[in-house]
């Protein structure tokens, strides 16, 4: 299967070989929204709308630094509109996150235990 159409997301910090990431967790969002699209959980098109009208809604101000977390806002309102997880859901997960970083010691790997006895890295 091929991937999804990057060309139409504009903006996206990328080089020769592909899109660039600063932060783990960007790498992290950007392969869920993959996964998600090659899912069925939306099209592309879908997605590259729900990004296009983040980045808008940011502004000319926005030099681009922030591009991931428009990224991020986008697939969490899509997943919201499509009724894959509510915002309940969420919110539940960032706050699991944020407890699993805050008692890392620096330079290890954040992990989050789940209620299955799944780790996330």
């Amino acid at each position: 299967m091929s991937g999804p159409d990057l060309s139409v997301l504009a903006g996206l910090p990328a080089d020769a070989e592909g899109p660039v990431f600063t932060e783990p967790w960007q790498a992290q969002a950007f392969a869920l929204a993959v996964q998600l699209h090659q899912g069925g959980a939306f099209t592309w098109t879908e997605w590259a709308e729900a990004l296009s009208q983040e980045l808008k809604a940011a502004g000319p101000a926005d030099n681009g630094q922030r591009y991931y977390e428009h990224w991020l806002a986008a697939l969490e309102r899509l997943v919201k509109a499509k009724q894959i997880a509510d915002g309940e859901a969420l919110r539940a997960r960032k706050q699991q996150w944020e407890a699993a970083y805050l008692r890392t010691p620096h330079g290890k790997s954040v992990t989050l235990q789940t209620g299955d006895d799944s780790i996330i890295r």
